[in-house]
């Protein structure tokens, strides 16, 4: 298995079947890809003197985890307390978790989690603020929070700078808490309005005796570009391991950097324009995220998959020259990597068109 890496074949389970026999639906992930574009962004980050803080809800993949940081990554981005939970498990313990925590149950596991690891988290009001606050004297922990800054995508987060100001320095002067910085996710395209925000926002930090040490931000449609990455020091980029359907539209990746795909069946023909594959919903995910129809057949790059049933991927071969038969096994390249890797409980790790085994997803359904 000279082309894993040494983390990743630690984790690998072996099986007694080939690619050919291997059940459909499955998730075939190339491993020479993935590993190669985990290089090629870290060397981005480096050469931009950007911290790498990968987000892991991608993979939710403990051995990816750790490969991102033996190649550099500053530690891990995760999306929920309870992958975070995994990672701190396999012994990860610089963690940022960029969704806001709430409820009693959810911040005890949070204030257990950070007796056990260096944590940051984010807020966007006093009340999230209080809350932490409340959970860390409550166990004796040490919790960073970053203020969460809507800088144009419209989600969570604050935009005024004085509100900013005045949540930092709540956060700097509650029990148990550190205020770590700025945290944002950008529009798609619009980095350049967010550095705005983010500028007037540590100005405004600044001007008012708060230092600032991180401005994080995120987003993998524009990753490779420099636009509006002045103010950033770290950086949250997910999809890249495995790229997708969507990332190539963006033009953030080419289908040759795409690591996953989906193989599947055909198992009818009903009519000369139709053919039916056992990938569904279930399989594939529903977004759209923009596209035309529910992934790209790699075989068949003219195929469109225009419907999706749970168990069932309907496609429309009619442009197709010489249509998949029943009985054909297709490559499915996914609209969206991170959806897909969820809806399953193992991915099969592949080289040089050769099965070499399967990797675990650890944080499978770990969503709250």
């Amino acid at each position: 298995m000279t082309d894993l890496p040494d983390i990743v074949q630690k984790r690998l389970l072996p099986l007694e079947r080939t690619l050919d026999t291997l059940e459909t639906p499955a998730v075939l992930i190339d491993v020479q890809i993935a590993d190669a574009n985990l290089v090629r962004w870290q060397a981005r980050c480096d050469r931009a003197g950007l911290a790498n803080r990968p987000h892991i809800k991608t993979h939710r993949s403990v051995a990816w985890a750790q490969r991102q940081l033996e190649l550099g990554a500053k530690g891990i981005t995760v999306q929920t307390v309870g992958e975070a939970e995994v990672m701190v498990d396999a012994g990860i313990n610089d963690i940022f978790l960029t969704t806001i925590v709430l409820g009693p149950a959810k911040l005890a596991r949070l204030g257990a989690l950070a007796r056990r690891c260096c944590l940051a988290v984010v807020a966007d009001s006093a009340q999230v603020v209080d809350a932490i606050a409340t959970t860390a004297r409550q166990t004796d922990a040490q919790i960073t929070v970053l203020v969460e800054c809507d800088t144009g995508a419209g989600r969570c987060g604050l935009t005024d700078p004085v509100a900013i100001v005045t949540l930092a320095q709540r956060i700097a002067g509650s029990q148990g808490l550190r205020f770590g910085g700025l945290m944002t996710y950008p529009a798609a395209g619009k980095r350049q309005d967010s550095a705005g925000v983010l500028n007037a926002s540590i100005a405004a930090c600044q001007a008012a005796g708060v230092p600032v040490p991180v401005v994080s931000s995120g987003g993998s449609p524009d990753m490779w570009s420099d636009e509006g990455l002045e103010p950033v020091t770290e950086y949250r980029a997910g999809t890249y391991i495995y790229n997708d359907r969507a990332l190539v539209s963006y033009g953030a990746a080419t289908l040759d950097q795409c690591a996953m795909t989906v193989l599947a069946t055909v198992v009818s023909r009903p009519t000369a324009d139709r053919a039916i594959i056992d990938a569904g919903s279930k399989a594939l995910t529903s977004d759209l995220l923009g596209l035309d129809g529910y992934g790209m057949v790699i075989e068949h790059p003219e195929a469109r998959i225009y419907q999706l049933n749970e168990e069932h991927g309907l496609l429309d071969v009619s442009r197709c020259a010489a249509p998949p038969a029943i009985g054909d096994r297709i490559h499915v390249l996914p609209n969206h990597t991170c959806v897909v890797a969820n809806l399953f409980d193992r991915l099969y790790v592949v080289a040089g068109g050769q099965l070499l085994g399967a990797l675990p997803v650890d944080a499978r359904g770990r969503s709250g």
